[in-house]
């Protein structure tokens, strides 16, 4: 039998500017900067650095100041997804409620040029009016802005090893080894502050240093706090990292954050987060009402052998418009994967999209395309012809049939004429700020048409390649349904449709009753992934990939982990211009069985193994 979660509180959710804000539900005793005062070696001197690794730490120093000012020119968006934790007898632990937040920061208006300043009061809530605030919340979030924290710089803190004060007068160098992170060779020091001074707030930890340029590319540890407090019981941990996005460019990619307080008390509490950053290459509008410059193909009728439109037609043509107007607002905005020729959305999504398009003879205006979403929150939504799905939903579908229910009801909406507000066809509509993006975008269907969609999709699916194999399918929606009941933000869209009721149960509801009922210690049972599971985006230019990465099959129950934030870890490798992603390998991967890739006579693909833990 499926263990249910503990409920949680209801959550509030702000939207801010470009941002989703969910205030903690939860408070832990003492703050993370402080968490790991006493877990961090005493100042010892350090063992003398040869002068190849002086010199090295030197450049890395010099470097550091470099990735500061190349990141004030940058308007990345920055998205925090965060998860409460507590212990749990056979999981270890489970979530047990979260929080989500999404930013577009222009790092320029959040540097502060003076070193770790005290609050000097907690930052009220409500909307963000700006980068800094938006730099507030992240930490606020991470609880980085609590007793002894500074709420100035807090989560910068997990971005820069120190912005203020990275060099040799602040800092006592130890080196431990040479290694490799993927293909890139790195020196490895332990880094503490010198004793004397005001060493609150400093970085204590590990840092990698790649050998050519002098580029610190991760590093792992915490920030110090009053040396009074005992926090014995208490774990902190960050571990941040960067990708050489450009030639001789290294930026901030992912930050990794773990706090723990382990106990056999009920009440113990931890927090597991992970931070991504995309969208550097975007541009930011130089004023609030200014949007960037829009390249809209004309809808005009080239066909040779007419010259008018008719109504019908120009209805058609119309409902195109839109389409393609609010799917290149949203990819300016950093929020919609580009097109890549050959990429997954060609060869994986489209593919599924025809799987169930040919058997039940399915018409269209014109082709389907699948595009996705860049965000971790759950949701997939339909523009005229375009499916978007997002990246969270995306990487937590563990198998072609889950994914082909989610293909299956957009599909039924773009075949019932299902459409989203045509008022996106006007330009002027579309001249705002990214900033506004989420409150501008409603892309949702109502309940009327999601229920008529969801029945129509079960039609697609029974006559489609993946009939026999649609009780997997449900588990998927059986086990989304359980883990929504604390995993809210997750489960709540930013842009487009939940694939759950407002009562929590599914629209996909017959999948969820052909399929057997969960058993956590059925290893057999695959019903969902933990995210960053498939996709991979890339930094600089928002595209995504799959992940090359060996597929490993849980081993016991607490290996399932189904829709959980877990570490990171990148397998570096230099910019090379032929090559458009960083590789990268989360540490904990999904099960065989990746869907099916698209043949080039584009007919249905063989399904994968019916057992992807197999």
């Amino acid at each position: 039998m499926a263990r249910p979660y503990p409920n949680s509180r209801r959550l509030t959710r702000h939207w801010i500017s470009v941002s989703v804000t969910i205030q903690l539900g939860i408070i832990i005793a003492f703050t993370a900067n402080s968490a790991c005062a006493k877990e961090h070696p005493q100042n010892e001197p350090g063992r003398r650095l040869t002068a190849d690794q002086a010199a090295l730490l030197q450049k890395a120093i010099a470097q550091e100041k470099v990735l500061i000012r190349n990141i004030q020119l940058r308007t990345p968006l920055v998205e925090t997804y965060i998860q409460d934790t507590k212990p749990d007898a056979e999981l270890y632990e489970v979530p047990f409620a979260d929080h989500y937040m999404l930013s577009r920061v222009n790092f320029g208006e959040t540097f502060v040029d003076r070193s770790y300043t005290p609050k000097q009061e907690q930052a009220k809530h409500g909307f963000f009016k700006g980068s800094h605030e938006a730099i507030t919340g992240l930490s606020k979030a991470l609880h980085l802005d609590t007793q002894f924290a500074y709420s100035d710089i807090g989560f910068m803190q997990m971005m820069f090893i120190d912005p203020s004060g990275f060099d040799r007068q602040h800092y006592e160098f130890t080196f431990v080894q040479r290694e490799f992170l993927g293909s890139v060779r790195t020196s490895v020091f332990d880094v503490e502050s010198k004793p004397g001074g005001k060493n609150m707030g400093r970085f204590f930890g590990r840092i990698w240093v790649e050998d050519q340029d002098g580029n610190v590319v991760r590093f792992s540890g915490g920030h110090t706090g009053p040396a009074a407090i005992d926090t014995s019981k208490f774990y902190f941990h960050f571990d941040s990292w960067r990708v050489n996005v450009q030639p001789g460019i290294w930026l901030p990619v992912a930050v990794y954050v773990e706090a723990t307080q382990r106990t056999e008390s009920d009440k113990s509490v931890g927090l597991k987060a992970q931070t991504h950053f995309w969208g550097y290459s975007l541009k930011l509008p130089t004023r609030d009402g200014e949007n960037v410059t829009i390249k809209v193909d004309d809808a005009v009728d080239r066909s040779s052998d007419s010259q008018d439109v008719g109504p019908l037609q120009a209805a058609h043509m119309w409902n195109t418009q839109t389409e393609k107007r609010a799917i290149d607002r949203l990819e300016v905005a950093g929020l919609v994967a580009p097109v890549e020729a050959g990429g997954f959305e060609n060869k994986v999504l489209d593919q599924i999209a025809i799987n169930l398009a040919v058997p039940n003879k399915l018409a269209f205006t014109g082709q389907i395309h699948t595009r996705v979403l860049l965000t971790d929150t759950i949701e997939a939504t339909t523009v005229g012809n375009t499916i978007l799905m997002s990246r969270g939903l995306i990487d937590s579908l563990p198998s072609e049939e889950a994914i082909a229910s989610v293909v299956a009801m957009e599909l039924a909406h773009i075949a019932m004429g299902h459409r989203i507000d045509r008022r996106f066809a006007f330009n002027e509509d579309l001249l705002f700020p990214d900033t506004a993006t989420f409150q501008k975008f409603n892309l949702n269907h109502s309940d009327v048409d999601n229920d008529a969609a969801a029945k129509k999709a079960m039609e697609y699916l029974e006559n489609s390649m993946y009939k026999d194999k649609l009780a997997n399918a449900g588990l998927y929606y059986e086990q989304l349904a359980d883990r929504a009941k604390v995993l809210k933000a997750l489960t709540t869209p930013n842009l487009g449709d939940s694939l759950l009721k407002s009562d929590g149960t599914p629209w996909m509801a017959e999948l969820e009753r052909m399929a057997p009922k969960l058993n956590w210690d059925d290893l057999s049972q695959t019903p969902a992934l933990p995210l960053g599971s498939w996709l991979k985006i890339d930094p600089w230019d928002d595209t995504v990939h799959m992940l090359n990465a060996i597929r490993v099959a849980p081993v016991n129950a607490r290996d399932k982990i189904p829709f959980e934030v877990t570490p990171i870890f990148y397998k570096l490798q230099r910019y090379d211009a032929g090559v458009t992603s960083p590789a990268a390998t989360p540490a904990a991967q999904p099960p065989s069985g990746e869907p099916a890739a698209a043949p080039d006579n584009a007919q249905p693909a063989s399904p994968p193994p019916s057992n992807p833990g197999s």
